[in-house]
């Protein structure tokens, strides 16, 4: 809130009320540590002066005295909902994301800053969203336990109390199985939800508006569409003047550099708009990364040379007939587009066709590059949304959000219910169940076994038996990356081997270097066996 404050007197209101600070400290914070993590690691110096400046404006402008604004009733449905969201939030981590890319790309983060070309390291820590950065700058005080996501929730619940939006209750339940961990898909949903109900509030400040949705999809660039439909609204309903867009076009040229600075090209994994950055992924990862997408999006049922004998028929056919509930997604996904194409006919209003126009436009990106349902779950939230708005009030609203609350809280702590009736949903085999020392300490895990090694000029550490580099000191390479490389004929190195903060390209490896890697490879296979 105190950041916010600081934002609003810059460039004035998102929206008026506690939330709007809130959402508006966020977009300041995040962007200001950024800029500094390209020249310093986001720890404890970082974090403590952001801290200090927050509270300073929070009791100076005496932002505490929004609290009492709230009505009694107000203030306990705020009171269940945090206590909801703090117990969902408490449980272990269970996505495996939270291993393999969000604790090594914060612990980079907090130990280096952004590493020029750190996606020839591991390719998968060149996407560096800028939600982890803004974990990571508060991950060593404030938040060690990586929970800022339990953080969002209370926001969102407090802007859905504030701002009388009484359909965000019904979605708030679903997302509590994304509290454990700083995974992106909860922030992008919660704002893309907030600043569309904005849009269609007829909130008419396009400048942030738009700034505010390109912070959006710099978190995660398959939200591509909550831009689209910010200018669209801009420029067709509110008739902005072109400078409006400028601050966010802005923001977009710094999600860029970011990008180029980390992987070496505009926007991760995608290589397109080649600047020929010596840092760049060697043409060979690249390519076993974009045939991994493929498969992916056919959730690993066939191989890529499978794939690439598909008919366009087959295609279609293949993908809305996955073993298992991926194929059940995907079918849901199919019809939800077709219902809110007529939908959008029927209602024949301006708005809503800009919103389908938008989705239409990220959906065609999403099934082109990679139609993998956690790309396009957002676009259940948008249509159910737009189609439901008017049609939740107060009383409906907290009836489904406890009843989905009380189901959402039962599964995480018996994930036997899900394993049970519904195997092929694979996340439900590492979700731990409820512990009671998570009363007062969030559930987290330890590894920290791990083995050491040096090909070239890079000295790296290897996780031990466990393919995810989560406990594992810096740098460190995952196993699946380790034989990319070397079956590219390929390995990672210092561009100075005594300043590990000016980043890494790749090299063909000697032949004394392939012997060092095969000896890496060997050690793992027999740790494995």
């Amino acid at each position: 809130m105190g950041w916010g404050k600081l934002m609003e007197n810059i460039s004035g209101p998102l929206f008026r009320g506690t939330a709007g600070k809130m959402l508006l400290g966020i977009f300041g914070i995040s962007w200001v540590w950024t800029i500094l993590c390209f020249f310093i690691p986001l720890n404890i110096y970082a974090e403590i002066p952001v801290i200090l400046t927050g509270l300073l404006y929070f009791f100076k402008d005496k932002l505490y005295s929004s609290i009492y604004t709230f009505s009694k009733r107000d203030t306990v449905l705020i009171g269940v909902i945090s206590s909801v969201v703090l117990l969902a939030g408490s449980f272990y981590p269970y996505i495996l994301d939270h291993f393999g890319y969000y604790i090594p790309t914060i612990k980079w983060l907090t130990e280096y800053g952004i590493i020029r070309g750190i996606s020839n390291l591991d390719f998968i820590l060149g996407q560096m969203s800028l939600w982890h950065i803004f974990q990571a700058g508060f991950s060593n005080f404030s938040d060690p336990f990586l929970r800022i996501n339990t953080v969002i929730l209370v926001i969102y619940g407090i802007y859905s109390i504030e701002r009388k939006g009484w359909i965000h209750l019904c979605f708030l339940p679903v997302l509590l199985l994304f509290s454990q961990s700083p995974s992106p898909d909860l922030p992008v949903i919660i704002f893309s939800l907030i600043l569309l109900h904005e849009i269609i509030a007829g909130n008419k400040n396009i400048a942030l508006l738009f700034a505010f949705s390109v912070f959006v999809l710099a978190i995660k660039p398959t939200m591509i569409w909550l831009p689209v439909l910010t200018f669209f609204y801009g420029t067709f309903i509110i008739k902005s003047k072109l400078t409006s867009f400028l601050p966010g076009f802005f923001i977009l040229f710094l999600f860029f550099f970011k990008n180029i600075w980390a992987f070496g090209y505009p926007v991760f994994p995608i290589a397109i708009g080649d600047l020929e950055m010596p840092w760049k992924p060697n043409p060979e990862v690249l390519k076993v990364s974009s045939q991994y997408a493929v498969q992916k999006t056919y959730d690993m049922q066939y191989s890529y040379e499978e794939i690439q004998q598909f008919s366009p028929f087959d295609y279609i056919k293949n993908w809305l007939s996955l073993k298992g509930i991926k194929s059940k997604i995907n079918i849901l996904f199919v019809v939800s587009l077709i219902f809110f194409s007529i939908h959008t006919w029927i209602r024949k209003k301006k708005l809503i066709t800009l919103i389908y126009v938008s989705l239409l436009i990220k959906s065609i990106l999403v099934l082109a590059f990679s139609a993998q349902y956690r790309f396009f779950i957002d676009v259940f939230f948008v249509i159910f949304f737009v189609v439901l708005y008017d049609y939740f009030d107060r009383k409906k609203s907290i009836i489904v959000f406890s009843i989905i609350s009380l189901s959402m809280i039962s599964l995480l702590s018996f994930p036997v219910l899900i394993q049970q009736y519904l195997p092929s949903f694979r996340l439900g085999n590492f979700i731990a169940g409820f512990d009671s020392n998570q009363i007062y300490k969030p559930g987290t895990y330890e590894y920290n076994h791990f083995d050491s090694f040096q090909t070239g000029n890079l000295q790296f550490n290897v996780s031990k038996d466990y393919p995810y580099n989560f406990d594992t000191p810096l740098p460190a390479i995952s196993v699946s990356y380790i034989f990319d490389d070397a079956k590219a004929g390929i390995f990672p190195q210092l561009t100075d081997k005594k300043n590990i903060r000016k980043g890494f390209i790749w090299k063909k490896m000697t032949p004394q270097e392939k012997k060092e890697v095969q000896n890496v490879i060997n050690n793992i296979k027999n740790i494995d066996k």
